[in-house]
Formats: C-alpha cells, structure tokens, sequence
C-alpha cells in the first residue's frame, strides 16, 4: 500500500513522505477550516439556506481539493474563493438584485469559458496583457471591498443620510463583540499563529455565548444538511444574457488573477511549476480550479478556486498531492458540525472578511506610483475606491480601466495599448452602456 502511495504521488521524487504530507495536510485544513461557517454566512445572506450551504460548502471543499490532489499532484486545496462570494451575495444579489439562482448561472458560465481557455494560452495571453500595476489593483480593491463588507456588517460602519456612511454604535453589545473578534483575529494574524482565523471565531463565539450576546449550541454533531434546496437550482438562462456578460467577464478574470497570484505564491515557497513538469502540473491544478468553479455552481455555492492557505501546509512540507488528499480527508468531519456552525454568532464570522480584506489590500504596496505614469495611477485608484463605493468589482474594474485607456489616449502614449487591454476596455464600456 504505502509503495502504491509513493508511486502514485512520486513521494521519493519530490523528497517527501507519507508522515510529512500528513502533517502539511492538517495545517492546511486548519488554517482554511473556517471558510465552511464564514461562507455560510456570507451566502445566506444573500437568500441562501444557511444549512444547505455550510454542507455544499464542505462538499465542495472535500471533491475539489481531492480532484485536484489526485488530477495535479500538487498540494493545492480549493474551495469557495473568498472576494468573489462576497461579491456574489452582496454585489449581484443584494445589490443588482439578480435572483441568487442566475447568479449561480453566472458562476456556471465564467467555470465554463475558464474551463475551455485552460486548454489554451489565453490566461498567459491575459495576464501578459495587463499592466502588473492594474492587477494588483484588483486584488487590492476587492480587498477594500470585502474588508468594507465586513465592517458593515459588524456594525462598525452604518448608513448616514448626510455622510452616506458613519461609525456604528459602539455601545451595541454586538458591536462590541465584532470589535473583539477583529482585534483577536488580527492579534492572531501578526503573531503567525497556525489555524488564527478559526481560533478567533472560537474565541469570539465564547465570549458571545459567556455573556448572552448570542445562544450557546444545544449539540455539537449532527448529521449533514441536505443540499437539494440549492443543488441543481442555478439558472443558465438568465444568466446568459448580454446585460449579464459583462459580470461573467468580471467572475472570470477575477478568478483567472485569484488562480494565478495563489499558484505562482504557494509555487515559489515549494519551487513549484517552474521546470517543464511543473508547467504541465500548473495547467492540471488551472483545469481542476476551473472544473471545481462549474462542479460548485451546480451543487449551490459560489466561485470555487485554489486557496493562499495551502502556502501553510507548503511551509510543514507539502509536496504533493498526497497534502491535498489529507486535506480532503479532514474537510469530511466539518460536514457533521452543523448545529455548531449555525450557533457561531455572525460577528465572530465578519471580523474575518476585515482581516482577509486588509490583507488583500496590502498588496497595493507592491506599485511603485512613484514609477508609474499618470495613466496607470488613476486607473488603479479608481479600480481601488469603486469597488467598495459602489459595492461592486465590476465597476471598479470597468472604472478603472476606461480612465486608463483613455489617458493613455490623450497624452500620446495609445501605442502602450494592447489587444488585451482593447477587449478589457470594450467589455467595460458594456458595463455602463448596459448599466
């Protein structure tokens, strides 16, 4: 059996073993265990059963994390992307008020077109394409974007009539919580320590059930919730609409960037996909986050794509896909912690939106404004601040890279352009021409 194992994962060849997969595995899965509650949370607010989501979300996490392990043979774990859920629940179902069924038609058809460009050399294409300035922007303003969420939904932030937004009632005991599991989770986050992001929602959930703020769980375990009143639900046809094209475009290069930025992360600290083997292993993990994208719209939750927590069980010693397969393995138990998961107060769940927000954001240091052109600088601005202003990466995108465009237009410098940022360009006129 174990030689089976070693010949199936090419142990030896990646200088690894049995035991030290096992071990990368569990710090994976304990450092993205807590995407099961927190996507609960996020998608229900968009009209979602709560339960059905939290056992689609552990579904999901359990089949695509293992699909890729045994389809790649790299210790690459996937589930619902952080970001792109929350745009889904609060961008398009709350905010365009798209019914959450064509928004998983969305999600289907961005998983669909990334599936077939994976056989191609469009994302190289893509990403080549797109000043590096701009894409950090992007993951930078949708940071802004999940980090406003979060504090919105803590309470920190409220409407204001006059100001548009204010600071939250810190008198409220709810506040008050959302603001200790923030301040835990980043205390947590500075001090490295493996599994922060589940331990403060423990932590915080503690405190909140100590003191009343919210009911403690009547039981631990329980059987899975049954996902049929969200599985097979997503709406294709609606979705396929030339209003909508636009969203879909947004899903796809969002996850294009997301799938790129975390494989080329996690590959650097594990000298991953850089020989001509690791190129083919790159296009197999690309295939599987793309497969998992369409595989979870179907089943009811949101963009599925490979996870930045996976560099944590690189770090233990993660080679392969045997790190995966553990990983997978571990995911099983979360589907029998539903009545805990429904009992973690929602602010234990929303200062974790704030954290990984901030650090998507931080990754703005990266620009060099100093270097840039005046062109780039406004486009990223603007793709930063649109996105939460007007809750939705779309727009923030499309903002972005019209101003972009056009400036480089109007100082002379058009020849900068490229048939990439052409097709990006043309795509954002859409998004405000068809509103």
């Amino acid at each position: 059996m174990r030689s089976k194992i070693n010949n199936l994962f090419r142990l030896k060849e990646h200088n690894t073993s049995v035991k030290q997969e096992f071990t990368a595995g569990l710090t994976t899965f304990l450092t993205m265990m807590y995407i099961v509650p927190v996507n609960g949370f996020i998608l229900a607010d968009a009209g979602l059963p709560m339960e059905a989501v939290i056992t689609a979300t552990a579904l999901i996490t359990i089949v695509a994390t293992l699909f890729n392990g045994l389809w790649s043979n790299t210790p690459i774990a996937m589930s619902v992307g952080m970001g792109l859920n929350a745009y889904f629940a609060y961008g398009l179902v709350l905010g365009m008020k798209i019914p959450w069924e064509t928004a998983l038609g969305v999600v289907f058809l961005s998983g669909i077109i990334f599936l077939v460009l994976s056989f191609t050399k469009f994302r190289i294409w893509l990403m080549t394409s797109i000043p590096m300035s701009l894409r950090i922007a992007i993951g930078a303003g949708i940071g802004a974007f999940i980090g406003f969420i979060g504090l919105k939904q803590m309470g920190m932030v409220v409407a204001n009539p006059s100001t548009l937004v204010a600071i939250g009632d810190f008198k409220d005991p709810n506040v008050l919580l959302g603001t200790f599991g923030l301040f835990i989770a980043l205390t947590l986050y500075s001090y490295k320590i493996r599994g922060g992001f589940i331990l403060a929602v423990a932590l915080t959930s503690i405190v909140g059930w100590a003191t009343a703020i919210a009911p403690a769980p009547e039981a631990i375990l329980s059987a899975p919730a049954s996902i049929t009143p969200i599985m097979m639900k997503l709406d294709i046809v609606s979705a396929f609409t030339l209003a909508l094209f636009p969203v879909v475009i947004t899903f796809l290069i969002t996850d294009i960037f997301d799938t790129l930025g975390t494989l080329t992360g996690v590959g650097a600290r594990a000298n991953l996909f850089n020989k001509k083997e690791g190129s083919k292993d790159l296009q197999k993990t690309m295939e599987a986050d793309a497969v998992s994208t369409i595989g979870g719209s179907l089943i009811g939750v949101s963009t599925v794509t490979a996870f930045i927590e996976s560099a944590s069980g690189v770090e233990e010693g993660g080679r392969t896909g045997l790190t995966s397969v553990f990983t997978a393995l571990f995911f099983i138990g979360t589907l029998f912690m539903l009545p805990l998961f429904k009992a973690i107060p929602s602010n234990a769940i929303y200062p974790i939106l704030v954290v990984v927000g901030m650090l998507m954001f931080s990754e703005l240091g990266k620009i060099d404004f100093e270097a840039e052109d005046f062109a780039t600088k406004a486009g990223a601005f603007l793709i930063v601040v649109l996105m939460p202003l007007t809750f939705s990466i779309t727009n923030g995108i499309a903002g972005g890279f019209i101003i972009y465009t056009l400036l480089k237009i109007a100082t002379g410098k058009g020849k900068d352009l490229n048939a990439g940022i052409g097709a990006i360009g043309l795509i954002s006129l859409l998004v405000f021409i068809l509103g």
